[in-house]
């Protein structure tokens, strides 16, 4: 489904969505997040959405820690549970450090694999595997 700016703003207006989550993963995969309102979403979807990577293990050091965050409009969607309290939403984002693909951010390090095996004339297909455990209650929870 192609996302616009705009559509995003007014879906958000709409299903009455209290906070978005900006979300990407670090060098080691674990996903994080900066909730914003949706009175910071025009900002978010210009780009102009800062964070400290300094706080980011295994992105960089304090002296260069001034990163973007890039949302991915097709990623966006409304979270369907934990809605007692109003709506939240997502959109995957790109991280950007001094207007440029952050090189430690895990989706463009995909992108740059992606686009070396396809200049060698291969395909690949790639996608998360996501893994659960379930455990049966014993008489002791």
């Amino acid at each position: 489904m192609g996302y616009s700016k705009q559509k995003i703003i007014d879906i958000v207006k709409k299903e009455n969505v209290k906070f978005i989550r900006l979300q990407f993963a670090d060098i080691f995969g674990a996903m994080k997040n900066v909730s914003i309102t949706p009175s910071q979403l025009e900002k978010a979807l210009d780009n102009k959405m800062m964070f400290d990577g300094s706080s980011i293990d295994g992105f960089v050091r304090i002296e260069e820690s001034d990163m973007s965050l890039h949302p991915d409009y097709n990623s966006f969607a409304i979270h369907p549970w934990g809605q007692e309290n109003g709506k939240v939403a997502r959109l995957i984002c790109d991280v950007y450090q001094n207007d440029k693909p952050f090189d430690g951010d895990p989706r463009y390090i995909l992108r740059k694999a992606l686009e070396k095996a396809k200049s060698m004339g291969y395909t690949m297909n790639v996608g998360p595997e996501c893994e659960f455990y379930l455990f049966k209650n014993d008489e002791k929870g």
